[in-house]
Parts: C-alpha cells; structure tokens; sequence
C-alpha cells in the first residue's frame, strides 16, 4: 500500500497581488482552505512571477515560477503545453488541479479543470480576435482531457454538457462562496467614501473587468436613461480594469447625456471595495452571460441590494432576493433603478432578503466539494484511496 502524501500540484497563475479576478479570487478562497483541512497533502503551486507570501497559504505548499509570463495566446500555450508537462514530469504529482478553464493536453498525470463558463462560446465576439481563437481552438479539447471538470452552477454544468457533450456524471457543481464578514463601515466612513468616489453624491456601483460580456454598454445607457429620470446628483461608480474598453463602449458613452454622472475609478482593492459596497445604493450588475456573479454575494454581504439579469446562472445563484431585469432593455434597467432608488423600504428588504441568500453559499462548503473531486480522480486513477490526506 503506497503511504507517500498525496501530492497535488496547482495552477495557481492568477493570483496576482491586488489583481485579482472572479478566477483569481476562487483559487485564492477555495485554495487556502483545502491547504489548511489537508496539512499532510503536498502542494505544489505554478506561478507566473514571483508570488506574494500571502499566497503561500501553508508549510505544506511549495511554490514554482515558471517564465515567461503568459499574457498573450502563445506565450499561453507555450506555458501550458511546454513548461507545465515538463514540471509535472518531474516533480512527479499526483494530481493537476487548474482551477481556470485551460490545464495541459500534455500532462503525463490527471488534470482536474475548473470550467467556470461558456461564454465564449456564446459570443466569441467578447474576446479579442487572437484568445477568441485560442479558446476556439482548445477549450473543447481541454475539456474532453480532463479526468474531471468543476463548475460553478447548475447552469454551466447543464451548458458545459450540452455544448461540449461531457457527460454530467464527469461534472461537480461546487459554486462560489460570499466574502468574509467584515465589520459594517459607520455612517462617518460611508459619508467619506461618498465623498471620494461621488463627490458626496449618492450612487449606485458595478464591479467588475470592463468587458462586452459584462454589458458595460447597456449598463451605461440603462444609468443614463434613469439619470435623465431624477432631479438629484445620482452617480453609477464603475470600478474596474478597462481591460477592453471595446468600441461599442466607447460609442454608448459618446452617446450618453450624463457622461459626468458615470465615474471610473479602476481597480480597487478589496478593502476599499468592501466600504464603496456598504455605502452605495445597490448594485448594478446587469451581464448579458454569467456562470455564476460573485459581485451579487460580495453586495449582498456588504448590507446592499442588487440589480441584476434575468439570464443564465444568475437566478439560479440569486432567487428572489435580487431585482432581476432583461439585461438588453435599457426601460427595464432605469425601471429597476428607479424602484431602488425611490423606495428606501424596498432597498432594505431586497438587502436583508439577499443577506439570507447568501447563507447557501459559502466558501467552505466550496472546498469541501472540491476535495471530493480531487478524491474521485486519485481514486480512479490509483485504484484506491490509500494516501494519507489529513
């Protein structure tokens, strides 16, 4: 009987500083917990520069820097099907866990893929032309090689089985988790909060990478239409990389009649993210595709409502704590926001109901499902669970 730990190397590329994404912000959450239930496993964790010692979430993780950094499709595919094989090779793991949607074709142990969503294949146009073939090219077939694919929603795992033919015993749905509690900022901090994104204003928020698939244009229009509704100083707060500040982007903000109550603050840290949260009005969060929509816990942990779509995962993950709308009528977006910003009572109500929401979720319960696949493989693939993992 093999009595050697179990040892798991991870992708762990996306955790970067303060830069962290939906992906990043999953591995970072999910993967502090498995390290801190499975003290005997070893894990190894491939990153793409130096990582911060944050990230090294336990004596039991050792980390690896593999270069170049992959920031365009072929430096890509040159880490994932060069650099990465040649380190399982020889540090001979057991399992490769990848907790974004792309692992190894080459990779001489199984890989487990955590394939958030589809999106891409619904409208390849929201990508730049060059990961639009990337992903074209290779996501199906990351998909058919994994020993094992994770999702996030019922919806994806439905949509992953339907488009790419997995079977829906191969699929675990393990979700996402709401942020840590955080202590409630006082009125005083909402007041100076206010006042350094809004300039004192009330607003309402959206967070997130600055992308087609986010509709940041039909976000933008839905505001504006509300905006020319009311006679008070009212602002939408947009926090987030431009990462592709796209065309159609540019042309819904030519076109708006209240450009100056629309402000871009870019990225902001967690902390800071947490208090524009508490102090907003809600947020608008109105995507035209979602595998899952982690900003709608992070509000809701924050005390506040949500405006939200009505299209794929997100009713799954919301009920009917959140205000959902048709993302592609701009009526229904500046309706919703009339409604939230005319009736404090119906703000509370939708607040304390996605509060309750959030007690289905949790992150937790994310890595306990998590480590259940990981067991499925190494048992399918050892013929027995023989390794010490506790």
């Amino acid at each position: 009987m093999k009595s050697s730990p179990l040892h798991i190397v991870v992708n762990t590329r996306l955790l970067i500083g303060d830069r962290l994404d939906g992906i990043g912000i999953f591995t970072r959450e999910v993967m502090r917990r498995v390290v801190a239930m499975h003290p005997k496993v070893r894990f190894t964790f491939l990153f793409m520069r130096e990582p911060e010692q944050t990230f090294l979430f336990g004596p039991n993780v050792t980390p690896l820097v593999l270069g170049p950094q992959p920031r365009e499709p072929i430096i890509n595919m040159y880490w994932q099907e060069v650099l990465v094989p040649r380190a399982l090779r020889r540090l001979k793991p057991d399992l490769y866990l990848s907790p974004e949607p792309m692992h190894s074709l080459r990779s001489p142990v199984p890989c487990i893929e955590v394939l958030h969503d589809l999106n891409y294949e619904h409208d390849p146009s929201v990508l730049p032309f060059s990961w639009r073939l990337y992903y074209r090219l290779m996501s199906r077939r990351y998909a058919d090689a994994a020993a094992r694919i994770a999702t996030v929603s019922r919806f994806s795992k439905e949509d992953i089985v339907r488009l790419y033919n997995i079977a829906p015993d191969d699929i675990d749905v393990v979700y996402n988790g709401p942020p840590d509690p955080r202590p409630m900022p006082t009125e005083q901090r909402k007041e100076q909060v206010r006042a350094t994104f809004s300039q004192g204003a009330p607003y309402f928020y959206f967070v997130g990478t600055l992308q087609d698939r986010k509709n940041i244009a039909g976000m933008m229009r839905g505001f504006d239409l509300f905006r020319s509704r009311v006679d008070q100083d009212v602002r939408l707060v947009v926090a987030g990389r431009r990462k592709w500040w796209t065309p159609r982007m540019k042309r819904a903000f030519a076109e708006l009649r209240h450009p100056e109550s629309i402000v871009f603050p870019g990225r902001i840290d967690d902390g800071t993210l947490y208090e524009v949260a508490a102090a907003s009005l809600g947020l608008l969060y109105v995507p035209l595709f979602e595998g899952f929509g982690l900003p709608i816990l992070e509000a809701w942990q924050a005390g506040v409502p949500v405006i939200s779509s009505d299209v794929a995962s997100i009713p799954e993950v919301a009920g009917d704590a959140a205000l959902l709308v048709d993302p592609t009528h701009d009526e229904e977006i500046a309706n919703a926001l009339m409604a939230l910003y005319t009736d404090p009572d119906e703000r509370t109500r939708r607040a304390l109901a996605g509060r309750e929401r959030t007690s289905f979720f949790s992150w937790g319960r994310t890595a306990e499902l998590l480590w259940e696949t990981i067991e499925r493989v190494v048992a399918a693939s050892t013929g027995k669970s023989d390794h010490p993992t506790t």
